[in-house]
């Protein structure tokens, strides 16, 4: 367990998944009190097409182990690397479901690839709650705020809930850079400036991190802090130039493969982490469309 920071209040449990290198989040107060969820995975097995949620129900028996009231499941995006279970944990726990308002562009996008109907609607609306940028929400007393992070997507969001800064795929470990920029909606100068944003949050902030790929010799690592990352990110370390991290980023996206469970993942959640509607036949399918991503 993550210790709470004592001026602030606020526990972070970590909730490490490591077929994807995902981790989710509790944040809370303590035992009985309101929480939060963070990016929270919905098991799935590629080779079977079998999904599972043994890795929300952990998360789910710590909930309740804990007697906190889960107030809100917070997703930073649409992500491209795993499944959602966010619409699991929320009709679970009764709790809204957020996301930033990019999602909307996101799901225009990804209703046009994967060709979906009418049923399809795209307009955030399978979400609970769509967040700007600077708006502000409850969770029991508590006060969070919502700082808009788009670069690796159009719907990238940072939560900042007491000091603990919660900055999805924006930056991962500094011995592990930042998040990739070639994804629909994707840009690697707006990247830029929401990794200044963050580096400009108060030193104490504690910064939670979405994923973890862990070079050899090191475990995976939830949290990490500003002046980390401000001193030692090897994209953006030491103060790197726009033009520089650019120049940085999109060489290295050029050589980066398809993320192994981007067509799943993508179909899933941008429904808000439920599969897509079940046919005739009681099953439900994802769709595969051929020769539209990658080399050709």
């Amino acid at each position: 367990m993550i210790q709470r920071n004592d001026t602030d209040g606020i526990y972070v449990e970590p909730f490490f998944h490591p077929d994807t290198g995902t981790f989710t989040y509790v944040a809370h107060a303590g035992e009985g009190s309101a929480a939060a969820i963070v990016d929270p995975v919905l098991d799935y097995d590629a080779a079977a097409a079998r999904t599972a949620t043994k890795s929300a129900d952990a998360v789910l028996a710590f909930v309740r182990a804990q007697a906190l009231k889960v107030e809100w499941v917070l997703e930073t995006h649409a992500h491209a690397d795993h499944l959602s279970a966010g619409g699991y944990l929320r009709d679970a726990l009764g709790a809204k479901l957020a996301i930033g308002r990019g999602i909307v562009e996101v799901q225009k996008t990804f209703k046009a690839l994967f060709g979906l109907g009418d049923e399809f609607m795209a307009d955030g609306s399978q979400f609970d709650r769509l967040f700007d940028d600077g708006d502000a929400f409850q969770i029991g007393a508590r006060v969070a705020q919502v700082l808009a992070t788009p670069g690796h997507t159009d719907d990238s969001l940072t939560y900042l809930i007491g000091d603990a800064a919660f900055i999805g795929d924006t930056l991962f470990a500094p011995d592990v850079g930042s998040a990739r920029c070639d994804f629909p909606g994707g840009d690697a100068v707006r990247l830029h400036r929401s990794i200044r944003a963050i580096l400009a949050l108060p030193t104490d902030t504690r910064i939670f991190l979405c994923h973890d790929y862990p070079p050899a010799g090191r475990g995976a690592m939830a949290q990490t802090s500003i002046a980390a990352q401000r001193a030692h990110n090897i994209h953006v370390g030491g103060d790197v130039a726009e033009a520089e991290f650019v120049r940085l980023r999109t060489a290295r996206d050029a050589g980066l493969p398809v993320p192994r469970l981007l067509l799943p993942a993508l179909q899933v959640n941008i429904r808000g982490g439920r599969l897509p509607p079940a046919e005739a036949n009681a099953t439900s399918y994802l769709r595969l469309p051929l020769n539209r991503l990658g080399s050709r």
